[in-house]
């Protein structure tokens, strides 16, 4: 296991300065929980020095879900100072730093930090000899409301979703009167405003993301009506995780400053397009990209091994990579959604796309069934791990799927597996499919196991609560 790293006395006088130029008054300590979700503790400026920043801070880890019992709560929080970047968002001067969790008694990292196993998996990849650098690009999906009821308690279950370009909106009443311009159902990749009506909101959030550090590219509006996507540069694995966690956080606080609601579940609205997190990956080595060659679409013999690698234990990562309960309503036919686990170059219907390029260095392959629930630390490792046994191993994909996989006739189906259709098979198969994570102890096995236990209480609260469906389909039975 890794151990606390040693902040060079460049860092230290680096974020220092930083704080002096820019007049910080807190600084915001950021980690990401199991779940991955983004979470932080402030401290005043008087309290950061020279030491501080290399020692870390003290905090109660026993709030967090699947890490520490009350009795052995104490965990240090060590700045990574190469991430320091201003908050834009912070009404004090807020300098933010994403730490890595450590453990007191060794000095070494917490086993159950997400971040720290995003770490693991680079160093991993360098001491296999296979690479020095895995590469990662995500492209996450996202909806835009304007406003967002649900609840549930003993005796109700509902939802109510509105945004000026939803549903119903067409006969709805607008302060400023209702001008007919929005995306029909499937219809909003991509016409230009005033039919895409929230433009500069997305460009807003971009130019958030770039000022807060990540290499921006682009913004556009995706099929479904509110549905939206943001592109920014691809990145080593775990750095493109912590840019993740700063486009979510730009982007649901962009949208909150215009009154409006961001949501990263998958599938929010019944019957248009769910939200995805296109994932790439490639291999590099000495500067090297080692994922091109001379086969099928100018891929090298170890992409097709990390193809076959991902599709072999594509049911075990869903666990990762597709962990929210709602992933499943996505990951149906029909909707774009990658469900047959097969590779192709081009065609967007199989789960393992290669992109068009001319160029080596931008060969990869497209994983495209994760989505934006995922832990970024978590889904990319474990999309990695399950590469890397493929190459270890050997693992061919078999042959390419051209085809439209959703037009393909019965008998050619049977064939072609598929990821799992729910969170509780997902987690069924990690159970019995985990044995590639384990290895250079990226993963821990209780790592693991805290995380199922996690999950399997969100599987249990799902199937247990009545759904408003089924008082539609079963109340007159």
């Amino acid at each position: 296991m890794a151990k606390k790293p040693a902040e060079s006395a460049d860092g230290v006088a680096k974020v220092l300065e930083l704080i002096k130029e820019n007049g910080v008054e807190y600084v915001d300590l950021r980690f990401t929980d199991p779940k991955g979700k983004w979470q932080h503790t402030a401290q005043h400026v008087s309290t950061v020095d020279a030491d501080t920043l290399k020692d870390g801070f003290m905090f109660d880890g026993s709030s967090i879900a699947g890490w520490k019992a009350i009795n052995e709560s104490d965990m240090i929080l060590q700045p990574d100072l190469d991430t320091a970047v201003m908050d834009p968002f912070a009404a004090k001067p807020s300098l933010i730093l994403f730490c890595d969790i450590i453990e007191p008694a060794t000095g070494q990292g917490y086993a159950r930090d997400p971040r720290s196993t995003a770490k693991k998996v680079e160093a991993y990849v360098k001491s296999t000899g296979i690479g020095d650098t895995i590469f990662i690009g995500a492209e996450a999906e996202f909806f835009i409301f304007d406003s967002v009821k649900f609840g549930t308690g003993g005796n109700f279950g509902t939802y109510q979703l509105d945004s000026i370009e939803g549903p119903g909106s067409s006969l709805k009443d607008y302060p400023e009167g209702n001008m007919g311009h929005r995306p029909a159902v499937k219809g909003g990749y991509f016409p230009v405003p005033p039919v895409d009506g929230d433009s500069d909101l997305r460009a807003e959030m971009l130019s958030a993301m770039g000022e807060m550090g990540l290499p921006i590219e682009k913004h556009h509006h995706e099929v479904a009506q509110s549905q939206h996507e943001l592109g920014t540069r691809f990145n080593s694995l775990t750095k493109m995780a912590d840019q993740m966690q700063i486009y979510k956080y730009c982007v649901h606080n962009v949208a909150h400053s215009y009154g409006k609601t961001a949501t990263f579940m998958p599938k929010p609205i019944y019957g248009d397009n769910g939200s995805g997190m296109h994932t790439h990956a490639s291999i590099w080595k000495a500067g090297k990209p080692l994922f091109a060659g001379n086969g099928y679409a100018d891929l090298s013999e170890m992409c097709l091994y990390f193809i076959g690698g991902v599709i072999k234990h594509a049911k075990a990562i869903n666990a990762f990579t597709n962990p929210a309960t709602n992933s499943y309503k996505r990951l149906i036919p029909g909707f774009e959604a990658p469900v047959l686990l097969a590779y192709s170059a081009r065609n967007r219907s199989a789960s393992c796309r290669i992109p068009y390029t001319t160029s080596p260095k931008a060969k990869r392959v497209e994983v495209r069934f994760p989505d934006p629930t995922a832990n970024p630390y978590l889904s990319f490792a474990a999309l990695a791990m399950a590469g890397l046994d493929g190459i270890k191993n050997k693992i061919h994909p078999g042959d390419p799927m051209d085809k439209d996989l959703y037009e393909l006739p019965p008998e050619e189906l049977k064939g072609i597996p598929t990821v799992c259709g729910s969170l509780r098979e997902a987690l069924q198969s990690l159970e019995a499919d985990h044995e590639f994570l384990l290895q250079g102890d990226v993963f821990s096995k209780e790592q693991i196991e805290s995380y199922i236990e996690i999950k399997w209480k969100e599987v249990y609260r799902f199937e247990h609560t009545p759904h408003p469906v089924e008082f539609e389909m079963y109340y007159s039975a």
